[in-house]
């Protein structure tokens, strides 16, 4: 038997307005929509009881605006009334989108629920036996909060299996607010054993063990920035206080963004048919899940003048909705992004004797240059070693054909920046 099996959920965000969308979208798309938070919190509280697990953590911004709804809020409390009944207990803080001054509706929390005020509070997750685990919480006061709040956690207990939950910017991540800043050293120094973290929406682990800092993203993506599978993390701790962790997607809509190179399309039909085809393979990886998704159209080739036809864009993405949209499992393409170039012979163009051709030339004999990749590298080092970066990078420094890969990219950019091929 584990000495402590739970589910760290975040950034529910229910009641999510999906603005802009659902005034365009379909009904059926749009009825999904304005139900993916609540449908994902439903499948939260279903794996809690499926998997019989002992207690349920949400790390903040249970909704999406201090001026919470009171459909949401009645959602959320009979979610965690069902975990009651299962006698599973529920720990809760609230974020930036939730602080404690929004405005609450006067409804029965029940007893198993914990809901941590803006002062640090250690509660015991068994409540006949304290030592087996103990979940600490601040939540915030106002929705503008610049302080440490890690630090006044206070202490893990040796003893006891010792969980922090909060809402905060662990490391200074510019993608998102710098609300209850702290640095990764802050939890590591804390002594606890677990970090059941909020408010970044993209799921990371920071750290693996000693401590585990976990973010588990947010359990429902709901706009294009926030693509792929989201979730809730399933942890299990051992008997020797090993942290487990299994990823498990309660999404119910996704958002995916395709690409389409249009260098061999050859007219209108083939784009369409194209279309047709990214979107089926799109949804064939979705597991089952309903997309919204993007097609981004790349390269060069003679489509590109066409593209430019007012309308034709808005047009296939007509065609092409009104065969997936109104499917059980659907697929809505709410936007074709046109980044494409008008034909380019390269070899044509080497053989000049202007600045473009000695671009090209440059490239080739940059790829052929065997003291590059260290020359590269070194140049590159600055932004894959960047503070702000290095979390995201550090695995990813280019080698080898990677080094090709962005001269070739560069070398794009380029010829796009000079014009060339473009219409006059």
């Amino acid at each position: 038997m584990p000495r402590l099996r739970f589910v760290h959920t975040a950034d529910l965000h229910l009641d999510s307005p999906f603005v802009g969308i659902r005034a365009v979208a379909p009904d059926n798309v749009a009825s999904a929509l304005q139900d993916a938070t609540f449908r994902a919190y439903e499948n939260i509280i279903d794996l809690c009881i499926d998997e019989r697990v002992n207690a349920l953590l949400v790390a903040g911004d249970v909704y999406d605006s201090a001026d919470r709804s009171l459909r949401a809020q009645l959602k959320f409390v009979e979610g965690l009334k069902r975990l009651d009944e299962a006698d599973i207990r529920s720990f809760v803080c609230h974020g930036n989108h939730d602080p404690l001054d929004g405005w609450e509706a006067r409804l029965e929390y029940p007893h198993s629920c914990t809901r941590f005020g803006r002062e640090a509070e250690s509660v015991p997750v068994f409540e006949d036996d304290p030592r087996r685990g103990v979940v600490n919480g601040i939540s915030y006061a106002t929705g503008e909060v610049s302080d440490n709040l890690a630090q006044r956690l206070g202490k893990g207990d040796h003893e006891t299996f010792s969980i922090g939950l909060l809402h905060a910017n662990v490391g200074d991540d510019a993608t998102h607010g710098n609300y209850a800043p702290c640095s990764l050293e802050d939890l590591e120094r804390s002594e606890m054993d677990y970090w059941a973290l909020g408010h970044v929406h993209t799921r990371r682990v920071l750290s693996e063990r000693s401590p585990a800092v976990v973010y588990p993203g947010n359990p429902q993506g709901r706009h294009p920035n926030e693509p792929g599978a989201r979730g809730v993390y399933l942890v299990e701790v051992d008997d020797d206080g090993d942290v487990h962790l299994d990823f498990r997607a309660v999404d119910t809509v996704r958002w995916e963004r395709t690409v389409m190179d249009i260098s061999r399309v050859d007219g209108e039909q083939e784009l369409i048919d194209g279309v047709h085809q990214r979107i089926e393979e799109v949804l064939n990886g979705a597991a089952g899940m309903s997309v919204v998704l993007r097609v981004a159209l790349l390269g060069r080739g003679g489509l590109h003048g066409s593209l430019r036809q007012p309308g034709l864009l808005e047009h296939v993405m007509e065609v092409v909705n009104d065969e997936w949209a109104r499917r059980t499992q659907f697929a809505w393409c709410e936007r074709i992004e046109d980044e494409t170039s008008a034909p380019f012979n390269r070899e044509e163009r080497m053989a000049g004797s202007d600045f473009l051709a000695e671009v090209l030339k440059t490239a080739d004999r940059a790829k052929e240059d065997a003291d590059l990749p260290a020359r590269l590298q070194d140049g590159l080092s600055d932004l894959y070693q960047h503070r702000l970066y290095r979390r995201h990078l550090s695995d990813h420094v280019p080698t080898g054909d990677d080094l090709s890969t962005i001269i070739d990219e560069a070398e794009a950019i380029l010829v796009n920046l000079l014009g060339e091929g473009e219409e006059s």
